[in-house]
């Protein structure tokens, strides 16, 4: 499993990212790597931004592990794999030293999680919309509780596509391991509000000023 480089789409050229904060955006289930890209003129601009597109084929798009209903050890294996050609791609891709956030949405928001938990001192933060923490325990998680990066977790008070014992999961899961900043918007469904846009460019703002 690899990530494909020429499907990756910048923000900024080498020469104008060089220097600079990473984002890494990560699609969700039967998405693309442009989905998330349109939200990058709403984001600050100290990060250069990457949106990667996720290498398993749907047939009408693309995704990181197969669902969860389709079977829970396989779908941790596959979000491992997926993990990892994640890394790989990072190691290539991204010089040494440079800070990385990550931001994914349903299915990336659960492989953001995952890539804190394989690497927990390799990404400053993470923002998980309408994500989810994978069942199971890692070999990283209690670094991760050391470090407790900070991670924006929003979700729609009526998504009817996460099943409520992810919810429930993950509600347990994150403040055990992070430093949470939890939001519900009510009302809102398997998507992102404006609202929600608004309190996610400010916690990156945060970060970005610290």
């Amino acid at each position: 499993m690899r990530i494909d480089d020429e499907a990756v789409l910048w923000s900024a050229s080498p020469t104008d990212r060089a220097g600079r904060p990473l984002l890494v955006l990560l699609h969700g289930y039967n998405s693309h790597e442009g989905d998330l890209f349109g939200l990058s003129p709403y984001l600050p601009l100290e990060p250069a931004i990457a949106s990667l597109r996720a290498p398993i084929s749907t047939g009408y798009g693309h995704a990181w592990f197969p669902l969860l209903a389709q079977g829970e050890e396989f779908a941790v294996s596959g979000a491992d794999e997926a993990t990892t050609a994640i890394l790989d791609w990072v190691d290539r891709a991204v010089p040494d030293g440079t800070p990385i956030g990550l931001l994914g949405f349903s299915q990336g928001g659960a492989m953001a999680i995952e890539l804190l938990r394989r690497a927990p001192d390799r990404f400053s933060f993470a923002v998980s919309l309408a994500g989810f923490s994978m069942p199971g325990d890692r070999p990283g998680d209690d670094r991760l509780a050391e470090v407790a990066p900070p991670v924006f977790w929003g979700r729609g008070s009526i998504d009817e596509v996460i099943p409520s014992a992810s919810v429930r999961r993950t509600q347990e899961w994150l403040p055990a391991h992070v430093e949470l900043d939890q939001r519900v918007y009510e009302g809102v469904g398997h998507s992102v509000s404006d609202r929600e846009l608004g309190d996610v460019r400010a916690f990156l703002a945060a970060r970005y000023a610290a």
